[in-house]
């Protein structure tokens, strides 16, 4: 496997229905509210057909080092609620797989990221600090489960006072563009 290539699988488990995850991760803009430590800015720029494949988004992307990245997936499989398959392009390119799948009350959540950093900083870099860029993965979807159980409790909650009692979810580790940015 050449050094710059990545294999990350990742499991949540979230007291929920797929459905209800499901409409959460199908929203990509709506990532820039609730999981803000990783989602900068996302635009959708195609829509896609009535299923959504096809959807092509644009998004603007963080973890806790000090680099942002830019790029793009389609979206080329919707098994809706039971998850979706994306194709990315620009700083990575590979493929990444969301599988739902209910167990009683609880959602189990499997992210399949298979991808080649096509970032310059990232291909230099995969070599000598493959563990660290591996590490920074793991902390931006640590983030995503945290901030995805605030966003269940938020849509949960009974009234406007339970919703502001709702810890807002965890920022991003910088503003503005990092220390190797494509802005």
């Amino acid at each position: 496997m050449p050094t710059n290539d990545y294999h990350f699988i990742t499991v949540w488990r979230v007291e929920s229905t797929i459905d209800e995850v499901s409409t959460i991760l199908g929203d990509a803009p709506d990532l820039v509210r609730w999981w803000p430590s990783v989602y900068l800015e996302v635009k959708v720029l195609e829509p896609g057909d009535e299923r959504g494949l096809g959807k092509v988004v644009s998004l603007y992307t963080k973890g806790w080092l000090p680099y942002t990245l830019r790029w793009s997936f389609t979206v080329t499989e919707n098994r809706r609620p039971h998850g979706f398959t994306l194709i990315p392009d620009g700083d990575f390119e590979g493929k990444g797989v969301w599988t739902l799948e209910q167990d009683g009350d609880w959602c189990d959540i499997t992210y399949e990221w298979r991808v080649d950093a096509r970032k310059p900083l990232l291909r230099a870099l995969s070599p000598l600090m493959r563990p660290l860029l591996a590490a920074n993965h793991r902390w931006a979807m640590a983030r995503g489960e945290e901030s995805l159980r605030l966003e269940l409790e938020r849509r949960r909650a009974p009234d406007g006072a339970a919703r502001a009692r709702v810890p807002s979810p965890p920022g991003p580790t910088f503003r503005g563009p990092g220390l190797f940015t494509n802005r």
